[in-house]
Order: structure tokens, then C-alpha cells, then sequence
């Protein structure tokens, strides 16, 4: 496992992050992994990503967002926004000079996608893993009761139980309203590089109707959705990492 390093954002917080230089410049495009809502950069996906651009001489970079891992700050003052920028920063500062494979599970499916539109010269292709695009407004608010809506409107949180965790999830109201700033699917995302998706059909977190509407919304010809009938929302059997491994590096020379 690569050691963690810090990036120090203009505010004074660090960014948590663990770089594999490649060995192979300028053969292959590096792979940026970023990962979803309350994870971190520990996860299987992304340490057998990782161990996989080992082994082929690939650069790779796994990071944590503000609040989230080893990275300062409180989680529930990040937002979407916020949790962009970390990505864009990882992106310019961290990756190498080539294009780079995104790589994006669940709410780093969006992420990866505005790092994306935002410097499409140092992006080759997308690899999204239930990407979770506009999950703020399309899953979340759109799924809560009027008593849960009504709770977040009041108190400006709103804590739900999680199958991952003995902890609650925290939904914050700013990560709904500041989300709205940010949401792409419905206008339609301009990106004509690779775009490929992995999603479960058991996904009790985001329905693969989600992705479909995704993989609609891009306007490339070469995006491919992939459905696995069996598949849960985090896709880490070893069936599904070797598919993930599969997939990233069919989008290389």
C-alpha cells in the first residue's frame, strides 16, 4: 500500500491522498479513483485498482475528500461543491501530466463527471460504478416524506439508519440545496470521451434506472451501460472488481 501524502488546500485543510507514480509514461493514461458519499480511499475497489496499475506500470491516485478519511474537516460542512473542488485539485496537482482514467463509485460518479466537464484535456474516459449524478435532488430529496423534508427544513439536519454503519447517515440541508448547483442530468452532459457504467440491479441505493437515465443523458456515442442482475450498490465481490479491472483498462491504448 502507497504511503498517504497531503495536499493543503487554500483554507489550511490537508487533503489525504496516496499517489503510485507510473512506469510507464506516456504509454497509458494514469487512473484517478474517487469515491462515494462517507467513504474513503481505503475501499476494496480502490486498493485493487490500485494494485492492478501496479502491475501494469499505470499511474494511480486514490484520495479522501474534505470530511471524509484521513482528510481535515467536518463532514457535515462539506457539499458537493466543496467535495468537486478536492477532486479538481487531486486532479491538476496530483495526477501526472497525461489524461487520466476517472474512475467514480456512487457519489464519486458525479464528482468524476464535473471534474470531467471541468478539464476534459486531462480526462481519456470515464469508469462510473452506480454513479450516483444528482443523487441530492433526484434520490435523496425527491425520496424523503413530507415528515423528513419537513425535519431537514426545521432543523437543517435530518439522520436516517444505515445498513453500512452503526452510525446514522447525517443529511445536511446545505447538501440539498447547494447540490441543486451542481445537478447535470437533465440538461444533458456534453463529454465525447469513453463513458462506461457498471450497475447493480439489486441496488437498494441507486435503482438502475438511475443509470439509465445517466448513460441517456451523455451526449457521446461511446458510453456503454453495463447491468449485473445480481449486483448490490458497492459491486466489491470479486466477480465485480475483476469486471471494474476489466472495464478501466479496456478504455487504454
Amino acid at each position: 500500500m502507497t504511503e498517504t501524502q497531503f495536499l493543503i488546500r487554500p483554507d489550511g485543510t490537508r487533503i489525504a491522498y496516496c499517489a503510485s507514480p507510473a512506469r510507464t509514461a506516456g504509454r497509458q493514461p494514469g487512473v484517478l479513483f474517487c469515491g462515494g458519499f462517507r467513504s474513503d480511499m481505503t475501499g476494496s475497489k480502490a486498493l485493487a485498482l490500485e494494485a492492478a496499475a501496479r502491475q501494469r506500470g499505470a499511474g494511480f491516485v486514490r484520495f479522501d475528500y474534505f470530511g471524509h478519511g484521513q482528510s481535515d474537516g467536518n463532514f457535515l460542512d462539506g457539499s458537493i461543491g466543496r467535495w468537486k473542488d478536492d477532486t479538481l485539485v487531486v486532479l491538476r496537482e496530483v495526477c501526472g501530466d497525461g489524461p487520466q482514467i476517472l474512475v467514480g463509485s456512487s457519489m464519486g460518479g458525479w464528482l468524476a463527471t464535473l471534474a470531467a466537464l471541468a478539464l476534459p484535456e486531462k480526462v481519456a474516459g470515464l469508469v462510473l460504478i452506480a454513479p450516483a449524478l444528482d443523487f441530492t435532488e433526484d434520490l435523496m430529496w425527491a425520496g424523503m416524506s413530507e415528515a423528513q423534508r419537513a425535519t431537514l427544513l426545521r432543523d437543517g439536519i435530518l439522520r436516517e439508519p444505515s445498513q453500512y454503519s452503526d452510525q446514522p447517515y447525517e443529511y445536511t440541508l446545505k447538501l440539498i440545496t447547494e447540490g441543486r448547483d451542481h445537478c447535470i442530468l437533465n440538461a444533458g452532459i456534453a463529454f465525447d470521451k469513453p463513458v462506461r457504467i457498471l450497475q447493480g440491479m439489486q441496488d437498494p441505493d441507486v435503482p438502475y434506472q438511475h443509470a439509465v437515465k445517466t448513460i441517456e443523458a451523455f451526449r457521446g456515442n461511446d458510453t456503454r451501460l453495463t447491468l449485473l442482475k445480481d449486483g448490490d450498490h458497492r459491486l466489491s465481490r470479486p466477480q465485480d472488481i475483476d469486471l471494474l479491472i476489466e472495464t478501466v483498462w479496456s478504455l487504454t491504448p
